[in-house]
């Protein structure tokens, strides 16, 4: 069983998908590593650790040659999967929405396309969860953003020329990320609130320190969505969130964008009629720039100001921490594959609940039930 590690293609990516201490891990289960030359640079990882782990160096050919498994962060390019063994598994982040035809190319190459994003958000398969282990450092990395861009302190500060007061932090959805945001501006001293459409994430940023922003008496989403996410918002809640955002915005310093809906675009959040409410030299991040954005008139890959504002919208934000984005990414598809690896046949065999959830591609077709709905 030949696991090849392959360096990003896609501009921008700085993460790599294996670290020297899964290629460890994975040469004690028996199987073989090859590393494409390169790859971790961005991460500050060396060809010589990979080496010194047990992985052979080489070209993308001689990394492909032959491999059963195939690491990456995103999708590789079909056309530069030259030489895998017949068959062979691509596991990565495959956007399988949004790279539609990308997912159909592995088909017609005869790969067996595993999107780790897909995986079930099951007790179980916490420890595979990419979407929960980069989240969680967006999160972190969102706030020191909308601090670096702000320009003031965080944290009050009295001294004997004045006090100075403490910086006010609103967080707009209570997923993984925002549960991080909200942890990390209250380390740096903010005075923090938050909201989101699931009334159970209440309690979770009152136990933050927080204080929970949330329409009252009002229907909120349509069922609260599966898996743990967020579903759609019906429009009564839509409107009265609205509302109280509206007021309660206008006052903030830093607001950070967090709401994302599998296979759709971002809900939009904050409106240019409520950004030109918030005071000049004011900060909004908005993590969900890359899937259409939370935030009107927010640019992906640029920091625009709008109405004296600063319209954040970093991409890829968990890689803009390569080193730990790339350590725990690659702690997750080691978890995945070393969990169902079968010492008889030397390779992983994936169960039904799992394998059916994260499998795009099989046989020459795609057979992933979301994408043929």
């Amino acid at each position: 069983m030949k696991i090849a590690l392959l360096k990003e293609q896609a501009a921008g990516e700085s993460r790599v998908a294996g670290t020297p201490e899964t290629v460890k891990k994975f040469i004690a289960l028996g199987a073989t590593v090859s590393v494409e030359s390169g790859a971790g640079e961005a991460a500050s990882i060396a060809d010589a650790q990979y080496a010194d782990a047990g992985a052979t160096l080489g070209d993308r050919a001689a990394t492909l040659a032959g491999a059963n498994i195939l690491l990456g962060v995103q999708g590789p390019d079909p056309a530069s999967l030259a030489g895998a063994a017949p068959g062979a598994w691509i596991v990565a982040s495959l956007n399988p929405f949004g790279e539609r035809a990308r997912v159909d190319a592995y088909a017609a190459g005869g790969f067996e396309a595993l999107a780790m994003e897909f995986m079930p958000r099951i007790t179980r398969a916490q420890s595979m969860d990419i979407l929960s282990s980069q989240s969680n450092l967006a999160g972190y990395k969102a706030v020191l953003d909308g601090a670096a861009e702000y320009g003031r302190a965080f944290p009050m500060m009295m001294t004997a020329a004045g006090t100075i007061s403490a910086a006010r932090v609103f967080v707009m959805g209570v997923g993984v990320a925002g549960l991080q945001a909200i942890a990390t501006a209250r380390r740096l001293g903010a005075q923090v609130s938050a909201t989101d459409v699931r009334s159970a994430t209440k309690e979770q940023i009152q136990s933050l320190g927080a204080k929970p922003i949330f329409v009252e008496n009002v229907k909120g989403i349509e069922g609260e969505g599966s898996g743990g996410y967020a579903g759609e918002m019906s429009p009564e809640y839509q409107a009265a969130q609205a509302e109280l955002v509206s007021s309660h915005i206008a006052k903030q310093d830093i607001v950070i964008t967090t709401a994302l809906i599998p296979g759709r675009p971002a809900p939009r959040l904050i409106s240019d009629a409520q950004i030109a409410t918030m005071r000049p030299g004011s900060v909004i991040v908005d993590l969900a720039v890359e899937a259409g954005g939370n935030v009107e008139g927010a640019v992906a890959g640029d920091v625009v100001t709008i109405h004296g504002v600063k319209i954040v919208g970093h991409r890829n934000v968990a890689g803009r921490l390569a080193a730990d984005a790339s350590a725990l990414f690659a702690r997750n598809l080691f978890n995945f594959l070393s969990a169902f690896w079968n010492k008889e046949s030397g390779k992983p065999v994936l169960d039904e609940e799992i394998g059916d959830a994260i499998r795009l591609t099989q046989g020459g077709k795609v057979v992933n039930a979301r994408l043929l709905g």
